[in-house]
This record gives C-alpha cells, sequence and structure tokens, in this order.
C-alpha cells in the first residue's frame, strides 16, 4: 500500500464537511468554530483559514470550552504554520487520518450476490444497532440525519443473517461512505468490501462519479481493504487536542 506524501484537493474537505455535518458553525475571527453535540472530532473540530495570533487562539478556546467541548483543531494539508503554533501552545496530536478515493467505477466492476448488501433509508433498527454495538451512538447517528445531500444507509448480510451497517451521503458528485461497521463475529468474510460496493452501486445510481472514504491512519484492516478495492490515498489530516 502507498503512503507517499500527497496533497490533498480542498474539494474534499467540503465533501467532509457535507456529509457528516456538525449540528452549528460559525466563524469568530480567522476561526471556524464547530458544535458537535458528541458526534466526535469531525464534527467539533475547529479549522482555521490563514493566520492567526494568540488573541484568536485565546478566544477559540474560551468559546469552544463555552459549548462544553475540548480545545480541538483540525490540521488541513499544508497548515505546517498552525501545526506548530498549536504545539507551541502545548496541543498534542490526535487522530491521523487518510483519505482514499477513486473513480466510482472501480468500485461497480463485480456484481454484487443476492441478499449481500442494500443500501435504503431510513436506517432500520438492526443498524442502529449494529452500530451502537460499533461505538456509534445517538449522536453520531444525529449527524446522519443532519446530512441534506441524497444519503442511504448501508446494511450487510452474511449467511442470512445481519453482519454490518454503514453511512454513504453525496456532495457535488463525490460519494463519501462513513461509520462503516462490521459485527466482529462476521468479519473476514469480505463483507466491508461487498458493503462499499454496494454504497458505489447506490451513488451511481444518484448521479456521483467518485468513491471517498476517511480513515484513521492506525487502522491497517481498513487501511488495507481500501487499498485492495483500488482505491487510492489521496489526502490526510489530523487534529491537536489540548490536554
Amino acid at each position: 500500500m502507498s503512503m507517499e506524501a500527497t496533497v490533498t484537493d480542498p474539494k474534499y474537505y467540503a465533501v467532509v464537511e457535507a456529509t457528516w455535518p456538525a449540528a452549528a458553525k460559525r466563524s469568530l475571527g480567522p476561526v471556524t468554530l464547530r458544535e458537535g453535540q458528541g458526534g466526535g472530532s469531525r464534527v467539533s473540530a475547529a479549522s482555521l483559514e490563514g493566520s492567526a495570533s494568540a488573541d484568536d487562539f485565546d478566544a477559540a478556546e474560551q468559546a469552544m470550552r463555552a459549548m462544553g467541548q475540548d480545545c480541538l483543531f483540525m490540521i488541513r494539508d499544508g497548515q505546517d504554520a498552525l501545526d506548530n503554533q498549536l504545539a507551541a501552545r502545548g496541543y498534542l496530536v490526535k487522530d491521523p487520518v487518510n483519505l482514499w478515493v477513486c473513480p466510482i467505477e472501480t468500485l461497480t466492476d463485480v456484481e454484487i450476490p443476492r441478499v449481500t448488501a442494500f443500501a435504503l433509508w431510513s436506517p432500520l433498527e438492526i443498524q442502529r444497532e449494529i452500530w451502537i454495538s460499533g461505538g456509534i451512538g445517538p449522536e453520531r447517528q444525529a449527524i446522519m440525519e443532519r446530512a441534506a445531500g441524497p444519503k442511504a444507509a448501508l446494511l450487510g448480510r452474511y449467511n442470512d443473517k445481519p453482519a454490518g451497517a454503514g453511512f454513504v451521503a453525496i456532495h457535488e458528485g463525490v460519494a463519501m461512505v462513513h461509520a462503516l461497521e462490521i459485527l466482529p463475529h462476521q468479519r473476514r468474510h469480505g463483507m466491508g468490501a461487498w458493503m462499499m460496493r454496494q454504497a458505489a452501486f447506490w451513488a451511481a445510481a444518484n448521479g456521483a462519479t467518485e468513491m471517498a472514504v476517511l480513515c484513521t491512519k492506525e487502522n491497517a484492516g481498513a487501511n488495507g481493504l481500501y487499498a485492495s478495492l483500488g482505491m487510492t490515498r489521496s489526502g490526510q489530516y489530523h487534529y491537536r487536542y489540548l490536554p
């Protein structure tokens, strides 16, 4: 699996924002603040456009604490100055993330076996149970409800039993998969691959031309899956948080 340096196309940050949206966001000087309502780093992290002063950081930290959130920033490709500023303020690195992308036809070249995977909306109770078992609770499921574009909940089945759940949504022709969770006893049967392919067939039928997915760099299994499907590592970002 190739791990050479890449520069992320900014459009993918917009796809992340649209397909996995924060409950609210607002600008405070050069800093964009996000209210996550317990939905995790991706919807809670502040981001920076341009440069920021010590006073800007002070104000942003105060605002994040007022929301009941940790002081947390997303560091995008090329934001070395921000990374260094936050490190100097005592922020620690958290969850480096890979972005994987591919043309949609890369994942629609193989027919999916009958009753193996489905795409539907709204989620069934069994999908919600699978997510909860994987730590994707009501706060993260609320993010799926907020996504405004075309979207679907993925259901995988193996041996006539539920095997996995996932979420896919489209923004400006790019379909991004989130919250892909396979039940522990149903792993190692190729379900992740079939569910990614199901997401692609659904996305193609809904006008998308490209597939994308995010994965923490430490998740070797998931990174290996996306590489094996012919997806390309096309970007990255990480967070910094104040302990």
